[in-house]
């Protein structure tokens, strides 16, 4: 797998996010002769010129939710535009709204919003809306677990499992203090490694309850609870600079976990 976008909220360019990245969420997971992204935050445009170059013509996009730092790249993703690839976008908090998906996502990409509309893109689309606590295979042996997140509008947390290796990606929730998430911890369930919504530290969060998000010591908890191997802390806040990031994994790995902020361009090979 390989990070392509790890901040949360908003973009963030400069030399002070240079090392660890200000593109917005946007993870690759390459399985089973197939291509899943997480999330189509600004990380998506890199890798669509990265797929472009690579050829490949198949690719599955999974959606925590619509909220615009999880989706503004999908109208800047090169195979999206490319009439021979085909694309799958899932998600799992639309199901109520008419038209799900597909519908909220032609909303974004319409006028005055964008000028460029969803039936412009040439690439073969499928939409698919799931309910939470779903399970399906995007292909045969290539399993996809979801369960329903805390945050405002809606989001779904993913599971995805191949050759008996399996990686949690959860993010954007918040979590309620000293009550952990069994649907979380369900998802992190000795998982190989866990993306998860770290935008804030403990100090930090009381005064952004309300706000959808988590933190890194609720993270480092969560999993150990779940008896998962590694985790990666993820979706860092706009106002977390590089040194700051530095100084939250110094700290994560004093207090014994095996666990690393994300980076863009870290790629991280998964295997028992």
């Amino acid at each position: 797998m390989t990070f392509w976008g790890v901040r949360g909220s908003i973009a963030c360019p400069g030399e002070r996010y240079a090392r660890i990245g200000g593109n917005t969420s946007c993870v690759e997971v390459e399985a089973g002769g197939r291509t899943v992204v997480l999330d189509a935050g600004t990380g998506l445009r890199e890798l669509g010129v990265s797929l472009m170059k690579r050829r490949v013509q198949r690719s599955h996009l999974l959606l925590s939710h619509t909220h615009w730092d999880h989706t503004c790249g999908l109208p800047f993703f090169r195979p999206a535009f490319d009439t021979d690839h085909a694309l799958q976008i899932v998600a799992g908090h639309v199901t109520n709204r008419e038209g799900g998906i597909r519908a909220v996502l032609a909303s974004q990409m319409s006028s005055p919003n964008f000028p460029i509309s969803l039936e412009a893109l040439g690439a073969s689309l499928t939409f698919r809306d799931v309910a939470a606590g779903a399970a399906f295979e995007l292909a045969e042996g290539l399993a996809v677990r979801t369960e329903r997140l805390a945050h405002p509008d809606g989001a779904t947390g993913y599971r995805i499992e191949h050759g008996g290796v399996s990686l949690a990606y959860i993010t954007d929730t918040e979590h309620e203090p000293g009550r952990p998430d069994a649907r979380v911890l369900s998802l992190m369930a000795d998982a190989d490694l866990v993306i998860y919504d770290s935008t804030y530290t403990d100090a930090e969060f009381e005064e952004h309850r309300g706000w959808g998000h988590s933190t890194w010591q609720e993270g480092v908890r969560l999993c150990r609870l779940a008896g998962a191997r590694r985790l990666a802390i993820f979706h860092h806040d706009p106002d977390h600079d590089d040194t700051f990031m530095r100084s939250v994994e110094a700290e994560a790995q004093l207090v014994g976990a095996s666990a690393f902020v994300a980076r863009e361009g870290l790629r991280v090979a998964l295997s028992r």
